[in-house]
């Protein structure tokens, strides 16, 4: 049986999100989730449900990893937020966990 868990996904690709959550799957896992991909649906998505998890893109159109992981922040929620990127540099990497990622996937 598998275990459930509540992802909130900020990520501008569907595609991409549903990558993410095939992952999350085959790992065990029954996600409900939601994806977001401007700060004000992430804004709105944090107020209105409880998330055991945060995945962020790193680089989106509209937003960014770095804005996503200050609005995290800033509503002060104790959340695991994990970057993913397909390509991430060592000094984004870095960067991304002095400003409150907990991992980053590749």
């Amino acid at each position: 049986m598998s275990e459930p868990i509540r992802v909130l996904i900020v990520e501008d690709s569907e595609d991409d999100a549903f990558l993410l959550l095939r992952e999350i799957r085959r790992g065990g896992y029954d996600p409900y989730f939601l994806r977001v991909d401007t700060p004000e649906s992430m804004k709105s998505a944090l107020a209105d449900d409880n998330w055991d998890i945060v995945l962020i893109d790193h680089v989106m159109p509209q937003f960014s990893g770095p804005a996503a992981l200050a609005l995290l922040d800033d509503a002060g929620l104790d959340l695991p937020p994990i970057i993913v990127s397909s390509v991430i540099g060592e000094d984004a990497a870095v960067n991304a966990m002095r400003a409150g990622a907990r991992d980053y996937i590749l």
